[in-house]
């Protein structure tokens, strides 16, 4: 009876806190024209919309509350930081500090993050489970900054981070540096040109799935690509990691390389990614002299010249790899291999030259469900009986299905119905953010009767693409 009365009481807050929910505007024609003027009036669960526009030179925004969306609304706002936040040393953390826990984070850029000690943010993470999907963060010293946070899963979606770093503190600040927490979801991204031999990612967490993304170095003084200096258990699977020729650093993924402090299993899977070596010399792989719980590389196309893994393979799983070390040859097996496009064409022996693992580790597959195009071009990856070595599927692409990624649903906010443009499923599957209330509503040509729901902030899933929108 106890444990039933608190439940019920949960349950009721939560309906409470839903109900009372509020959503804020900003917008040059709005009653708040600034982030920073609703970042002390917001309470748990509340919702903030960012109209298109530039807002330049706005104070640090602290946002302190659990289950905030902070959405860009009617394209994509532009946050460009200034001498305000540059010059403030009591808060210099960057444009956006998160301290709430369950916050998301959607269409926002980030820009220009400088700060007295050098590792400005777009977005400093100091609260658990933070969500951001289809951002863009571009010349601020740090891309996203993760501190060391407990029991804490952070996931990157659909974002693009672009020559972050700092010149003033060379080698320390990164596109993308997550510290030490549980979980890092880092997939559909790309991560390019982090500057003043910074990292396009790295990450001190414990469990890190890196998926179908575009890592990649084309002209800057970057490092590694990828950087996982502390163990744990890490997939990178179906990406397209490349170095470029005036990387810093001679190895392209680096593991476990500043101390294996994370808890075991120290495994690492490396599956059907397709590596890209554009400097004269290096490595691909580059391990400690300590023996991982598990290592396995398997589906790998290795582009470029140098060695395909320095350091301890013992127990190795090394199967199918190809390696091509002159770029010319390489070129063969490419749709476009100068103009990074990294398809395979007819011809190409990697075509059929893998084996599916058909393997797990917790609930996350080592067999390519995607492939990576674009941000906006994710396909689903050709179910083959002989898999293809790499990141992409041999298929003509007028078989392929095209995921797309963000449906467009309007009008958004709505009270009664919303309409969903290309959406041909019988049932619209929703969850409510805030109270993770699932909800499944008919819909008929499109059209989608929203009166019964909550007031608040959904995503919709259909399985295919994730998309918003708010009821009010």
């Amino acid at each position: 009876m106890k444990n039933t009365f608190t439940y019920t009481i949960l349950v009721l807050c939560a309906f409470c806190t839903n109900l009372f929910a509020k959503t804020f505007t900003i917008g040059p024609l709005e009653t708040y024209n600034k982030v920073s003027e609703v970042a002390s009036l917001i309470d748990h669960g509340d919702t903030i919309f960012i109209k298109a526009g530039t807002y330049t030179n706005d104070k640090q925004v602290t946002i302190s509350k659990d289950n905030i969306v902070i959405l860009g609304a009617e394209g994509r706002p532009i946050l460009r930081a200034g001498e305000i936040i540059a010059n403030d040393p009591s808060n210099g953390k960057g444009i956006f500090v998160i301290k709430g826990n369950n916050v998301t984070i959607e269409n926002i850029a980030f820009y220009d993050a400088k700060v007295v000690d050098n590792n400005g943010a777009g977005i400093r993470q100091e609260g658990c489970d933070l969500k951001v999907i289809r951002c863009l963060f571009l010349n601020n010293e740090m891309g996203i900054l993760c501190g060391t946070i407990p029991d804490c899963k952070t996931t990157i979606e659909y974002c693009e981070f672009a020559q972050n770093g700092s010149p003033a503190y060379p080698g320390y600040q990164h596109n993308v540096y997550i510290n030490n927490i549980d979980t890092l979801i880092f997939r559909f991204n790309i991560s390019r040109d982090a500057t003043a031999e910074g990292h396009e990612l790295k990450s001190r967490a414990k469990f890190n799935y890196i998926a179908y993304n575009c890592l990649s170095n084309f002209s800057s003084e970057d490092s590694r690509t990828i950087d996982l200096p502390n163990g744990g258990t890490s997939i990178i699977i179906g990406n397209v990691i490349e170095q470029g020729p005036n990387s810093a650093n001679s190895n392209i993924l680096g593991y476990g390389l500043e101390g294996m402090s994370n808890p075991g299993p120290h495994a690492l899977y490396v599956v059907n990614n397709t590596f890209v070596n554009r400097r004269n010399s290096g490595s691909f792989i580059h391990v400690p002299n300590t023996k991982l719980d598990k290592f396995l590389m398997v589906n790998n196309a290795m582009m470029g010249i140098g060695q395909s893994i320095i350091g301890n393979q013992e127990g190795l799983v090394f199967d199918n790899n190809v390696m091509e070390a002159n770029l010319n040859a390489a070129a063969t097996h490419f749709e476009a291999f100068d103009n990074f496009n990294y398809a395979l064409v007819q011809g190409s022996t990697l075509i059929d030259g893998g084996q599916a693992l058909n393997e797990f580790v917790g609930d996350y597959s080592l067999t390519p469900k995607y492939e990576f195009h674009s941000l906006t071009k994710i396909f689903d990856r050709a179910d083959d009986d002989k898999i293809d070595v790499g990141a992409y599927e041999f298929l003509k692409s007028s078989s392929v299905a095209e995921y797309v990624t963000k449906l467009n649903i309007y009008p958004n906010p709505s009270n009664d119905y919303i309409i969903i443009e290309d959406f041909d499923s019988e049932n619209a599957d929703l969850i409510h953010i805030s109270s993770k209330q699932h909800y499944v509503l008919k819909v008929y040509d499109g059209k989608i009767d929203i009166r019964s729901l909550p007031c608040g902030m959904y995503i919709l899933n259909s399985g295919r693409s994730v998309s918003s929108f708010l009821k009010i």
